[in-house]
């Protein structure tokens, strides 16, 4: 008997009996999950304001968050800043992106690169991002150039660390497999090196993106006029807690809706994978 069945496994399930492990939910049923959480939340708050074991003055329920949805909407300033965001996101993420993958990629092929970027890019990963702000606007000035490079670092680093550690955490038995075959050096990267760094480039594309919608609040921080950011500011300095928790909300579904978008688009390359994640 092997040590798996020894501990109450088997390597291969009988015919006619069933999986020891539940089946996973299907089609929508994780998406509407999702939301029981947030919901039951609202409606929890929305029940104590109206009852009156909380006023709901500096954290409003959910009915006014919606009448400032509402009012945002029919003025036309709701998508203007919703745009603006996404836009600089979008930017930012896309130079960041580029350039953590090109720095991760080149480090973690060349010991020497390594030794020289790696000690002074994990100095620079330690420093808030509320510390550029004044050197990029003594840079770049305060229009969207200094916006977009602030998020772009904020980018960087996640990216450059995720395909720094996939590279080096490649099984070098199955290079030398490569090799013995004679791949070409072309053949061996996408045969051999892609796919075997593709998931944790993926968590890292994934991270990057998350503190891209970080870095934006930051970023527009910078004399914006446009954005959620400037909502924010503009809530706080008038005293709307609405408005504020509003533009709060709207960054979570944003930021859940890229990152669903980026996981789905990078799920067809990853169905080689047999995890116990995608196991049925």
């Amino acid at each position: 008997m092997g040590i798996a069945e020894q501990a109450g496994f088997s390597i291969a399930e009988k015919p006619g009996t069933k999986a020891r492990h539940p089946k996973r939910m299907r089609g929508l049923a994780p998406i509407f999950a999702g939301f029981i959480l947030p919901i039951t939340l609202g409606l929890g708050w929305e029940i104590a304001v109206r009852t009156g074991v909380a006023d709901g003055r500096l954290v409003p329920p959910p009915s006014r968050i919606f009448e400032t949805v509402v009012e945002l909407a029919q003025s036309g300033e709701l998508l203007l800043h919703i745009k603006a965001t996404c836009l600089r996101v979008l930017a930012g993420f896309s130079g960041g992106t580029l350039a953590g993958t090109l720095l991760g990629a080149i480090a973690g092929y060349s010991l020497l690169t390594r030794r020289l970027v790696d000690p002074t890019l994990q100095a620079l990963r330690a420093v808030p991002s509320i510390a550029w702000v004044p050197l990029f606007i003594l840079w770049f000035g305060i229009f969207e150039t200094s916006k977009i490079t602030l998020i772009a670092v904020g980018v960087l680093f996640p990216v450059y660390l995720g395909v720094l550690g996939a590279i080096l955490s490649v099984d070098r038995k199955i290079v030398e497999v490569g090799r013995v075959f004679r791949l070409s050096p072309f053949a061996l990267t996408r045969r051999v090196l892609l796919p075997s760094i593709l998931p944790a480039y993926v968590v890292a594309l994934r991270g990057g993106l998350g503190l891209g919608w970080m870095f934006v609040v930051a970023a527009e921080f910078m004399g914006a006029s446009e954005g959620l950011g400037y909502l924010l500011v503009d809530g706080q300095q008038l005293g709307k807690p609405q408005q504020i928790v509003t533009a709060i909300l709207i960054f979570a579904i944003l930021g859940q809706a890229s990152d669903w978008l980026l996981s789905t688009a990078a799920a067809p390359f990853l169905r080689w994978q047999d995890s116990f994640s995608t196991s049925d």
